[in-house]
């Protein structure tokens, strides 16, 4: 029984929210085969797309990791291999490793006979997350997995909230083909912040949580700041004020880093405007010399799905 499933990419942090916002884009994203096969191993059968850079042991690819762990949870011992074709850039700020996982364990859950929710999938993927990147962060997955935009209440217990998606707000989403890892962007932030800075963000946090709910694209785009990441992590993404100038001259409501960084991503009212926030982007960049790709969506409320 062969079954593919289809996991978006999503931008971590939503730029108020380090660590704990996250939205799923619909392009680009994964695409995760499962199949039974003789063993009783989970295998990763292949990888297409990484250009090699991907480990293929199971347990250090993030689909080996939580298919593993979604199969010891169900007690189910038979074999699994698994099929990943990347359609994402690695170390691009878009979840990919996220995507991996989701698409992995989606699949494997339709092949061993859709025992569990979207909902209860959710440790499995943030296990995988924790060999990615040292630490078990749902920003990424969390959107990935359930679609929209979602909001990590708490780690301990994992408690994830789904948000609204603001009516005919558009995302215009851009990858630089420069590669960042996840673990350098991390490296620039300072250890501790002054009280007054956390304050703000929290302000900031809160007003996007309103806006969200209630619709209201000019309190969206004010409460999109970020003071906490973006100042530090902005100096490792070339041309990022010009691009973020750019963005915001031509009617973007926000602009900011997309996860960690190198892709940056606007929100915009409508998809025109949305299209010509996104060739602004583009044309600031070739102006510099920097190739680059562009994708313009709405949120992704689905997130991951079986596909035929």
């Amino acid at each position: 029984m062969f079954v593919k499933a289809f996991a978006p990419a999503s931008i971590g942090n939503v730029i108020c929210g380090f660590d704990v916002l996250g939205m799923a884009v619909k392009a680009p994203g994964d695409l995760v085969e499962v199949d039974f096969n003789d063993s009783s191993d989970i295998l990763i059968r292949g990888i297409s797309g990484d250009q090699g850079k991907l480990p293929r042991e199971t347990m250090k690819n993030t689909a080996g990791v939580a298919v593993s762990a979604l199969a010891k949870h169900l007690g189910d011992e038979r074999g699994i291999d698994i099929t990943v074709h990347k359609q994402m850039p690695l170390g691009s700020g878009l979840g990919s490793s996220a995507a991996s996982a989701v698409g992995a364990v989606v699949a494997a859950n339709e092949l061993l006979g859709n025992k569990l929710s979207k909902a209860d999938l959710m440790p499995f993927v943030v296990e995988a997350e924790r060999i990615a990147c040292g630490a078990g962060h749902a920003d990424n997955v969390a959107p990935s997995l359930l679609g929209g935009i979602t909001l990590i209440r708490s780690y301990d217990p994992l408690d994830v909230i789904q948000l609204p998606s603001p009516d005919n707000v558009f995302v215009a989403l851009v990858h630089p083909d420069v590669e960042l890892m996840t673990k350098d962007a991390r490296n620039v932030l300072p250890t501790e912040l002054p009280i007054s800075k956390s304050v703000e963000q929290m302000g900031h946090i809160a007003a996007f949580v309103h806006a969200v709910h209630t619709n209201d694209h000019q309190l969206l785009g004010k409460s999109l700041v970020d003071v906490l990441a973006e100042p530090y992590r902005a100096p490792l993404i070339p041309h990022f004020e010009q691009v973020k100038k750019s963005a915001l001259y031509t009617g973007a409501l926000a602009f900011g880093i997309s996860g960690s960084g190198p892709s940056m991503f606007a929100l915009v009212t409508g998809k025109v405007q949305a299209e010509q926030v996104g060739e602004i982007m583009v044309k600031t960049l070739e102006r510099a010399e920097v190739d680059c790709q562009l994708y313009v969506s709405k949120v992704n409320d689905k997130g991951a799905e079986i596909v035929d």
